[in-house]
């Protein structure tokens, strides 16, 4: 295949995503399918060599997607992902100039995450032992949200979770994030012996098994996790999304509202910039706004 075909150069980006920049399996699956419709593109247009795309061409995609009512999220990302591979394009020497260069993403107006009040997550530690059939599915009940919301972890990070990344001692947990990048995370007084109440009621298990397991004994998956966050979230709020996510949201927000560093909440959501984590401070702000305009005489 000619070295500077578009496909062959698609190839050479996922190999870099995959082993280098150590992308997510999320982010490659979603950057796979926006690069295909791309390459798909320009097969209509007849382009079939990479230093052949033009900014016209560029600009040709942008009205392509636009006209499929892509939300400006989706479209974002498509763009992002075309601009990854012509940019990886120019450090390997395959094209002088960049076709993206006067080319921006549309601005996002991101929407303020939902979160839970600390009066709803003390009531879902209560409701387990009325809702599950033994001690064991209690404390896995309870471990996941004490994780996803003490740790603000992710799903995948959760799931991922062996007994080894528990040091009592040091009280931290050893979390595997995004692009496979380590941070330690701080756990809590009430983390820690909820954990051990956990692992002692469990009894039997190695260092290198998850940490936490389904009803069944086996791996955690996300499924599950959702499963079990959305039917005890929809016992205790009415919030449109009951997700997991919803903890770690919760997490942060909680964290900056009692006057957390922005830097160290940064570092403890495993946030590659912080512009990701201060969208929790205008979260924090509009929690202050409404406060004032409930008790305030004058609001």
């Amino acid at each position: 295949m000619n070295e500077n075909s578009l496909k062959s150069a698609v190839d050479s980006y996922f190999a870099e995503l995959s082993s280098v920049i150590r992308a997510s399996d999320n982010t490659e699956k979603a950057y796979q399918k926006d690069l295909n419709e791309f390459l798909e593109f320009c097969d209509d247009k007849e382009i079939y060599l990479i230093n052949k795309v033009t900014e016209r061409s560029v600009r040709n995609f942008l009205i392509t997607i636009n006209e499929k009512e892509f939300t400006t999220s989706t479209i974002s990302r498509k763009l992002s992902a075309v601009r990854g591979l012509f940019n990886f394009a120019v450090r390997i020497g395959l094209i002088e100039k960049n076709p993206f260069k006067n080319i921006h993403n549309p601005k996002i107006k991101r929407k303020l995450p939902e979160i839970i009040s600390l009066d709803s997550l003390k009531e879902i530690y209560k409701l387990p032992g009325e809702f599950e059939s033994t001690s064991e599915k209690k404390y896995i009940v309870n471990t996941i949200f004490e994780l996803l919301y003490g740790c603000a972890l992710r799903v995948s990070e959760l799931c991922s979770l062996k007994v080894a990344d528990i040091d009592f001692e040091s009280k931290t947990i050893r979390v595997l994030g995004k692009g496979s990048k380590i941070r330690i995370v701080p756990l809590a007084e009430k983390s820690i012996i909820l954990i051990k109440a956990y692992l002692k009621d469990r009894n039997i298990y190695n260092f290198n098994d998850p940490l936490i397991t389904t009803f069944s004994g086996k791996q955690l998956y996300p499924e599950f996790v959702y499963r079990t966050v959305k039917k005890y979230l929809s016992k205790v709020t009415d919030i449109k999304k009951k997700s997991p996510h919803v903890l770690r949201h919760s997490a942060a927000t909680h964290m900056l509202d009692n006057n957390a560093d922005l830097i160290a909440v940064k570092e403890i959501l495993g946030h590659e910039n912080l512009s990701t984590t201060q969208i929790y401070t205008h979260v924090s702000i509009e929690r202050l706004k409404e406060s004032y305009k409930k008790a305030h005489p004058k609001s």
